[in-house]
């Protein structure tokens, strides 16, 4: 837009001296003023285009797409099935799995190759029940330990549940917004909630 304006503004005001016979000297000032603020306002777009910051590259995931339930939690289905939907339609996700006692309960989306196992930061939010989101897992040191999401992930959500842990994995960097992350949180409550009632330890 300040380009567009710029150099609209400088064009009329050229075409405008090229019409005036006789430009007397008030007028010239307001010519030159005129295509000096012209000058500006294309100087300011051209910045904004160098400033805008680039939208995040999406890697498509890789692995085959399923739907896995452990059978403690085939009396849950429906609970899953609505996770499951929820995060993969309205979010950004690719990749779900829900940890409960230990017990790796449900794998959604795009489904890895390696077993899951459970790391440093996974274990650090069981513990403080406190979620954690890598934005982009290029830079992160601890990305290894979740190798058991499908290859091209790029973002992740380790989301604490009563007894166990939801991990969301995206192609995108950066890609989960505040509203992402509230609906995430919220399915997480409300699937804890349900889970409540699986007697403890049940994947022993």
């Amino acid at each position: 837009m300040p380009i567009a304006v710029g150099i609209l503004g400088s064009t009329l005001l050229v075409l405008n001296r090229f019409l005036s016979a006789e430009p007397t000297p008030a007028q010239t000032r307001a010519d030159a003023l005129g295509l000096a603020m012209s000058a500006v306002l294309v100087l300011v777009g051209l910045l904004w285009q160098q400033v805008k910051p680039k939208p995040p590259t999406e890697v498509p995931l890789e692995g085959i797409p399923g739907f896995e339930l452990a059978e403690p939690a085939l009396p849950w289905r429906a609970e899953f099935e609505l996770l499951s939907s929820g995060l993969l339609e309205h979010t950004p996700s690719g990749s779900i799995l829900v940890w409960w006692d230990d017990l790796v309960l449900l794998r959604s989306g795009r489904l890895g190759i390696l077993p899951p196992t459970l790391g440093t930061i996974a274990q650090r939010v069981l513990k403080t029940q406190r979620p954690v989101y890598l934005v982009d897992l290029r830079l992160f040191p601890g990305r290894a330990e979740f190798d058991y999401l499908p290859a091209g992930t790029q973002a992740l959500v380790c989301q604490p549940l009563a007894r166990g842990l939801l991990v969301v994995g995206s192609g995108t960097p950066r890609s989960f917004s505040p509203a992402d992350l509230g609906w995430i949180d919220t399915l997480a409550k409300y699937l804890s909630t349900r889970l409540g009632r699986l007697p403890t330890g049940a994947g022993d």
